[in-house]
């Protein structure tokens, strides 16, 4: 008898030309521009659930707001490059930025980068975006190395794609981060930027 009622559902079904369309996909639509203070709290929310729920960053404790616009106001004191990703309808999807590698004065044309897209946004090529943007306006600032400290667990897709970009892997750290009960590394990539 079920092979009956699958026929008779078959054939209650309208010839496709007369079914209801469904409707399609709207495509990931996004612009980069340069990151504004009042794009800050959007930061704060993606930067923070990497925080909470990855080990991609090795920060255990949230950033609040003050301090990112701090941040914030040091790289453009700096003249660092900072971006965002943003929706038609003005939501931040993701950002990337470069800071200073170390203090010191000398290493002042050398500095690590930083992508986070918020969870909506994975897997839509929007990462690789933001790091050909970041490369193009670190260059237009005239820095010369990008480094790129990536986990050494649960971030193989990070260390693909600096791969992709030309990275290379200068060295790793062992054990060096301690999160979520557990021992992390990191690996060391570089890439110049002529």
């Amino acid at each position: 008898m079920a092979v009956l009622e699958e026929e008779y559902e078959t054939r209650r079904q309208l010839p496709p030309h007369l079914r209801k369309k469904e409707p399609a996909e709207s495509p990931f639509e996004y612009s980069i521009r340069d990151a504004e203070a009042g794009d800050l709290p959007w930061v704060r929310e993606i930067y923070n659930h990497y925080v909470a729920n990855s080990t991609v960053t090795f920060d255990e404790d949230k950033m609040t707001l003050r301090e990112w616009k701090s941040k914030y106001a040091y790289l453009q004191k700096l003249g660092m490059p900072f971006i965002v990703a943003v929706s038609p309808s003005g939501q931040i999807l993701g950002y990337a930025l470069v800071s200073p590698w170390k203090q010191k004065r000398a290493y002042r044309f050398t500095v690590e980068n930083s992508i986070y897209l918020g969870a909506a946004s994975t897997g839509k090529g929007l990462g690789p975006v933001l790091m050909q943007a970041l490369i193009d306006k670190s260059k237009e600032a005239g820095l010369k190395e990008m480094i790129a400290v990536i986990a050494d667990k649960g971030a193989e897709a990070s260390i693909k794609m600096h791969e992709n970009f030309g990275f290379t892997e200068i060295g790793r750290m062992g054990r060096v981060g301690y999160k979520f009960d557990r021992w992390l590394g990191t690996v060391l990539m570089q890439k110049s930027l002529k």
